[in-house]
């Protein structure tokens, strides 16, 4: 017998389509990925690019008018098209997810408690008294003190950090294989953000729990993600090893987003920006989505959509890929230099 080996989570050509009154809808087109235990993979990219599709297109969790398309396999197993209740038997044991805003995530009419020993009666078929002592001990592993006592509290009874925490802690009873966090620092200020990204650095490392974290900010990911997906308009504009993708990013939308960083050692530099709006995905042009923002378009970027392919000379495990239609070396020196201190402040 023959053994084959394959990725923990394997994407191939996800696409994600919706069902409108009078128009369908692209919200996300031909992503695919690898990511293997204790691996993190950062979805970047501004409202509507499409990255809480692709992970609710992932976890089976679409809206009804929603369709998704390619392959998601989680061991070797496709996970699309799978009845809900085997489906049912992945969600919240082998993955998980953070959910963007905790306040609405969590139920207000429920204590602490009470969501969280549900997983673990549902998943792991604990008593009551065993889930109570499992929750409290993660409430403890995220840092949530005089856990015993507070576990018995409602959610508004937290502060949003707080509520960040437990949402975490519900998402890691069960250790998932991969766990998915949606913004999880979204309206959390700046020291609070950190403390949430230290936690699941040091909660991954415990754990060896893969992340997918969505972020629109390339700063949140620069300490924490190998492997970085750059979304626009539904579509993959760069992708590729973090450390590579920081040091020679190439697209002019990457590049555009590494601007728009605040510089911790200019602090007095306007704030930059990225001139338009993003594109209607239920009418999206026809050649490339960046290019009526993208200060070095030509005419064949508006004529033709650029396929995702290799740069030149990258060797990582996870080498650089682009979709533009510019010379690589071309983007990089009419855009000039990027901000990499702000980058270099969020890694440490």
């Amino acid at each position: 017998m023959t053994s084959t080996s394959h990725p923990l989570l394997s994407v191939r050509d996800l696409g994600v389509r919706f069902q409108a009154h009078d128009s369908v809808i692209h919200a996300v087109n031909g992503i695919s990925f690898d990511l293997e235990h204790g691996q993190t993979l950062g979805l970047v990219g501004e409202s509507g690019s499409g990255k809480s599709q692709t992970v609710l297109a992932l976890m089976g969790l679409l809206a009804r008018n929603g369709q998704a398309s390619g392959h998601v396999r989680l061991d070797g197993q496709e996970l699309l098209g799978l009845p809900v209740g085997p489906l049912n038997r992945l969600r919240g044991n082998r993955m998980a997810m953070i959910f963007q805003d905790a306040m609405t995530a969590l139920n207000p009419y429920l204590s602490i408690e009470r969501q969280m020993t549900e997983v673990l009666e549902q998943h792991r078929s604990m008593t009551r008294r065993a889930a109570r002592t499992e929750a409290i001990a993660m409430l403890e592993a995220v840092r949530i003190p005089d856990a015993a006592r507070r576990i018995d509290l409602y959610p508004h009874e937290f502060s949003g950090g707080m509520r960040q925490r437990v949402m975490i802690a519900m998402a890691l009873l069960c250790r998932p294989d991969v766990l998915i966090a949606d913004e999880p620092t979204t309206a959390l200020d700046v020291t609070v953000q950190a403390q949430i990204l230290s936690l699941l650095r040091d909660l991954q490392s415990q754990f060896g729990t893969a992340i997918i974290m969505i972020t629109h900010d390339l700063g949140v990911v620069a300490g924490l993600c190998e492997q970085i997906i750059v979304l626009y308009g539904g579509r993959v504009m760069e992708q590729g090893a973090a450390a590579s993708l920081f040091a020679r990013p190439s697209h002019p939308y990457t590049r555009g987003l590494l601007a728009a960083v605040p510089r911790m050692d200019d602090a007095d530099r306007p704030l930059v920006g990225i001139p338009g709006e993003p594109p209607d995905m239920s009418r999206p042009p026809p050649g490339c989505p960046f290019a009526p923002r993208c200060p070095g378009a030509q005419p064949r970027c508006h004529e033709g959509l650029p396929l995702l392919a290799a740069v030149a000379g990258e060797s990582s495990p996870w080498p650089l890929q682009r979709a533009c239609h510019l010379d690589a070396a071309t983007v990089r020196a009419w855009t000039g230099s990027q901000p990499q201190s702000a980058l270099e402040g969020a890694a440490s």
